[in-house]
């Protein structure tokens, strides 16, 4: 079990980078822009200034139909080569 988290974990990764890349270089072409589709939504960034360190805390996540198309395939392709 715990091997399949840590394969399952990497291959989600994988699928962020790959449909990462795949939205960027498909928003130029005009058929295939509907990959770049996507919200973005997290906490507002806010700071702590005490004088002598400042802390800055923040989340964000952008997702778009290519990172989730990408995550779906790497993991639906990782339990297929699990059960070899």
């Amino acid at each position: 079990m715990r091997r399949n988290f840590w394969l399952n974990l990497f291959l989600v990764c994988v699928g962020i980078v790959v449909g990462t890349l795949a939205a960027d270089m498909c928003a130029k072409i005009p058929m295939l822009s509907w990959l770049a589709y996507g919200m973005s939504f997290g906490i507002p960034t806010s700071a702590l200034n005490l004088h002598v360190i400042d802390i800055t805390f923040g989340l964000s996540l952008n997702l778009n139909i290519a990172v989730i198309v990408c995550i779906v395939l790497s993991v639906w392709l990782g339990g297929l080569i699990a059960k070899k």
